[in-house]
């Protein structure tokens, strides 16, 4: 098992769940007066990290608000965007699961366990 993958996928597990949080308060904020959208970014900084040449390379989550034009009461929030974006992160989400659980399961058998 690699120490790499599992600590990528560690990564864009807490990277999806910040996501997911983020998202949830941006639906629970959609009718809010005056409320900016924030959006979450780590995918391209941990790509970069992944390919860099750099053997200490790091990746960074940023949290920014939205740059999208508010509406009549001042919230940028696109409520149809918003659930897109929270089924996309939900489904990394498991995906990246299934993925640490494999490498686990990898583990386990080499020590004799199942595979």
């Amino acid at each position: 098992m690699s120490n790499l993958a599992v600590s990528t996928l560690s990564y864009a597990l807490n990277g999806l769940g910040v996501e997911q949080n983020v998202i949830s308060n941006n639906v629970a904020n959609s009718n809010t007066p005056n409320f900016t959208q924030t959006n979450v970014s780590f995918e391209q900084s941990l790509a970069n990290a992944l390919s860099s040449s750099q053997p200490n390379a790091t990746a960074s989550l940023t949290l920014s608000p939205s740059a999208s034009s508010p509406g009549i009461n001042g919230n940028n929030v696109s409520l149809s965007q918003q659930l897109v974006q929270l089924e996309q992160a939900s489904l990394g989400y498991q995906s990246d699961v299934t993925l640490i659980e494999g490498q686990f399961k990898l583990l386990s058998g080499s020590m004799g366990g199942q595979f």
